[in-house]
């Protein structure tokens, strides 16, 4: 089983490569490539989609590279193989980013990313650090998770869902915010599981063990 780590060069694959190298080689026939090659794109069983900066930049990223978002639509889209977003990566699953201006999204799962106001104006925005994730939602990835487990977050907007039964999980920052969402074969992660010890390190060879 090959799992592409889509290099459109926005983030730093490096710790992310580290950490889902590390699960593969606890489960068996399990290879980690990070890639733009739409061709090796094609071949991957899994994909995982990391992200770091602002979401029309990414967007940008993703689309420029010729071939590259053919090649993991007809993976995801046609084929319905695993993916998973992360951070920004997991923002480009929605139908639309307002960070700057408008720009469309992959419209994997139904809704808009917005800027993160808390109810309390003291809440530093970005959203930084760790926080406990709040369980609603049942799925394979989140075997052996509960509430109270607790992530890193690094980001200013985040996902609001229009559809309440996509969103898995979600912390507290002055309010809610979406930590987990899912629809089909479609998981992303708001947070950096790469950077969240235990807990992340599970949520990753879950979603390496997943075969919907």
């Amino acid at each position: 089983m090959l799992t592409a780590l889509i290099d459109y060069e926005s983030g730093n694959l490096h710790s992310a490569k580290k950490a889902f190298e590390r699960m593969a080689a606890d489960l068996a026939n399990e290879d980690v490539i990070v890639t733009s090659d739409p061709d090796i794109i094609s071949k991957a069983d899994l994909f995982v989609l990391p992200g770091v900066g602002a979401f029309p930049t990414c967007h940008a990223s993703l689309t420029s590279n010729t071939g590259l978002l053919e090649a993991l639509k007809e993976g995801v889209e046609s084929q319905g193989k695993p993916f998973l977003g992360i951070c920004v990566g997991m923002q480009m699953m929605a139908s639309c980013g307002h960070e700057f201006e408008p720009t469309d999204g992959l419209n994997w799962i139904e809704g808009n990313i917005h800027r993160i106001r808390p109810a309390a104006p003291r809440m530093k925005i970005p959203h930084m650090g760790w926080n406990d994730l709040v369980i609603s939602g049942n799925h394979p990835v989140l075997a052996g998770l509960q509430t109270g487990d607790h992530v890193y977050f690094v980001h200013s907007y985040h996902f609001k869902v229009s559809n309440p039964e996509d969103r898995l999980a979600h912390v507290d920052y002055g309010g809610e915010i979406t930590a987990i969402v899912s629809n089909g074969t479609r998981i992303g992660m708001q947070f950096h599981p790469e950077k969240s010890q235990s807990t992340g390190l599970r949520l990753i060879s879950n979603f390496m063990s997943w075969r919907p």
